[in-house]
């Protein structure tokens, strides 16, 4: 009888927040399982959200955006990290991944009692892109941000146009600013920062062309395709062109969940993959957690595709308690997110208007600016808050803002409202910290909600 019997094996298909979040997790409540992470690209556990401030040089080394290497999870957590490798294939029944080497395209199989895939997502253009062309870029991965901060450097681009108009758009709009490029914004939509109000998003378009950034909306890439060897060309579906050094492609994100589909999984309408409260997908033994799999919507009460990795870090360490042995469930997210855009931040939290009456909300908006200090402290300057909310019963729906200082402060307070369900009448009652220097006597949360509770039916 042979006496050496293999470890439980767990396997993680993603290297990054969610996957080694649950790596981690996972290893300390079991010691004795064996933990086998499989990660496509050079790096994992790594912040994808400083990659802009690498770009615009304020991040020198791209050393300080990892949060462990490959080489410490081993040594100190007793995980095993390969990186260049991609799982290309799931045998649920037989409980079997196949992996290739990047490096040397050879295959290999390995067997696994639990599975976590981490995939994350992807930037996939909505329009086709020349074999030939070289300078279209996208920002996925910590290589690509490698790449992009690279060209940069050696080939001293002078223009950019950013596909897209989102997040990841106005960030990399200011740091390729810094970096002195002429940066052009292409949106298809009617807005750039779809979902946002009118009154946030003018705010944000006026310091966009304070910074000389030209933004064009209403605008459709149909192609891109290259013009002599040191330039891009975007053709709108205008017939309009418009020439460039490079592009940047952020036009938002698609789960990676094929392989997930492959093995059996159910993926929802966003094409994320469906899981439960210990995100458990609907195959036996496979979990999935982060930017490829579904979450609660703590809001709508509905299944929903929010990405980001707070919650990728947090539905990692879920997936990987309940692999290691113990319990624990998700219980969702409000959709918190927040930026920063030159000397403004802006944020948002729950539900556009859009999106509540969508969800057959009774849902409306109302609007106040109002200083984020005391009037008379010397660098007190306007908040512009936009809260969404229930006529019916003054429930709080969502909140954005905008302003140059107390911004993040202040979205977390309507985000954990929402966590709570809060109406506008409680909200109005809570106790918040004031003094000159950081709020007037009625912060510009009690101030926008009180104006709120005038219009619930």
């Amino acid at each position: 009888m042979n006496s050496k019997i293999r470890k439980e094996r767990f396997i993680i298909v993603g290297g990054n927040a969610a996957g080694m979040s649950a790596a981690s997790k996972a290893k300390r409540l079991n010691p004795k399982l064996e933990v086998l992470v499989f990660e496509r690209s050079s790096h994992v556990s790594y912040s994808a959200c400083g990659i802009p401030y690498y770009i615009s040089d304020m991040v020198h080394d791209v050393n300080e955006l990892v949060t462990i290497t490959p080489e410490e999870f081993h040594s100190k957590r007793d995980v095993t990290v390969l990186t260049k490798y991609e799982v290309v294939d799931i045998k649920p029944v037989k409980r079997l991944v196949t992996v290739i080497d990047l490096n040397s395209g050879k295959d290999v199989e390995y067997a696994y009692d639990k599975l976590l895939i981490a995939t994350g997502s992807s930037v996939i253009p909505s329009f086709p892109v020349a074999p030939n062309v070289t300078r279209v870029f996208s920002l996925q991965t910590l290589d690509d941000g490698i790449r992009v901060k690279k060209f940069i450097d050696e080939k001293r681009p002078k223009s950019i146009a950013i596909v897209g108009g989102g997040y990841i758009a106005m960030e990399m709009a200011e740091a390729l600013c810094q970096r002195n490029l002429d940066v052009l914004i292409i949106e298809k939509s009617g807005q750039i920062l779809p979902g946002f109000g009118p009154e946030i998003v003018k705010e944000v378009a006026s310091k966009l062309n304070q910074n000389k950034v030209e933004v064009l909306t209403n605008s459709q890439v149909e192609k891109a395709f290259c013009s002599g060897h040191d330039s891009v060309v975007s053709q709108l579906e205008s017939g309009e062109k418009k020439e460039a050094d490079m592009m940047l492609v952020c036009t938002g994100i698609q789960p990676n969940s094929k392989i997930a589909q492959l093995a059996g999984a159910r993926l929802n309408a966003h094409n994320a993959i469906a899981v439960d409260w210990k995100m458990q997908t609907t195959v036996s033994n496979i979990f999935a957690a982060g930017d490829c799999a579904e979450t609660q919507n703590i809001v709508s009460g509905k299944k929903d595709f929010l990405p980001s990795g707070p919650t990728a870090n947090k539905q990692g360490r879920i997936a990987g308690e309940n692999i290691g042995g113990g319990t624990a469930t998700f219980p969702g997210v409000t959709g918190t997110s927040v930026f920063k855009l030159f000397d403004l931040e802006v944020a948002r939290t729950g539900l556009d208007l859009q999106k509540a009456q969508r969800l057959n909300f009774d849902a409306m908006t109302c609007s106040v600016t109002v200083k984020s200090k005391a009037g008379y402290y010397s660098d007190a300057t306007p908040i512009t808050i936009s809260v969404v909310f229930n006529k019916r019963d003054g429930r709080l729906l969502g909140a954005q803002m905008v302003g140059k200082n107390g911004v993040s402060k202040r979205i977390d307070v309507f985000a954990t409202a929402l966590f709570n369900r809060m109406k506008l009448d409680e909200i109005a009652s809570l106790d918040l910290s004031y003094a000159p220097p950081f709020a007037p006597v009625w912060d510009p949360v009690l101030v926008a909600v009180n104006v709120a509770k005038t219009k619930v039916k």
